[in-house]
């Protein structure tokens, strides 16, 4: 299939298919006659996975690695999963720091008494918790 039916049918841009073939997650098309790349219909399949492992937070090289690795005979598992617990790990220290900044604007706004719009307890907190 040609470029634009692959971008059609996974949801992604011409150019999103290019840098996916240029980073090394998609293998390289063969080339018809004309010149136009022609993927095959894995390659579906592989953008699909690409989209939904970035929606759950992979980079491209976490997901070319993930890719190289599934492709390994036999398919390197204990590597794979290493990645998802890194993965895991990072997710994990995000949520706590998202949690922390979460509390200290909803203390600002649940807890403080002061008159201010904007109060000094809640930047106080913001700054304190960034330490």
């Amino acid at each position: 299939m040609r470029i634009g039916e692959l971008a059609s049918r996974t949801g992604v841009s011409i150019q999103a298919v290019r840098l996916y073939e240029r980073r090394g997650l998609l293998k390289k098309p063969t080339r018809l006659p004309s010149g136009y790349r022609d993927y095959p219909s894995d390659a579906l399949a592989f953008i699909r996975f690409i989209k939904r492992a970035q929606g759950h937070g992979f980079t491209l090289d976490e997901i070319r690695s993930l890719i190289h690795l599934r492709e390994q005979s036999p398919p390197a598992a204990k590597q794979m999963r290493a990645i998802a617990r890194a993965k895991l790990a990072i997710l994990d220290e995000r949520i706590k720091r998202l949690q922390a900044q979460r509390d200290a604007i909803a203390h600002g706004l649940n807890q403080c008494r002061c008159s201010e719009e904007f109060p000094m307890c809640m930047f106080v907190r913001l700054v304190d918790q960034g330490k």
